[in-house]
């Protein structure tokens, strides 16, 4: 599958495809929507504090990790 990324501004709920994209075969698409910078809201978006794992006691095996 080909991908194109481009950015763009919403008007009225309008995404507006550049023209240079125009002449490609685009009769279905599936759009992917990520917010730039501070669209993103806080309260859908909570920030991540510090966290503590204790790990005394944990026995750690790479081979048993790496199966599929």
């Amino acid at each position: 599958m080909q991908t194109y990324e481009f950015n763009t501004v919403v008007h009225d709920g309008i995404i507006r495809i550049p023209k240079r994209y125009l002449d490609k075969q685009l009769s279905s698409i599936r759009v992917i929507l990520l917010p730039n910078g501070n669209d993103v809201c806080m309260e859908s978006n909570p920030k991540f504090s510090a966290m503590k794992l204790k790990t005394k006691g944990f026995k750690f095996n790479r081979e048993e990790a790496n199966e599929r």
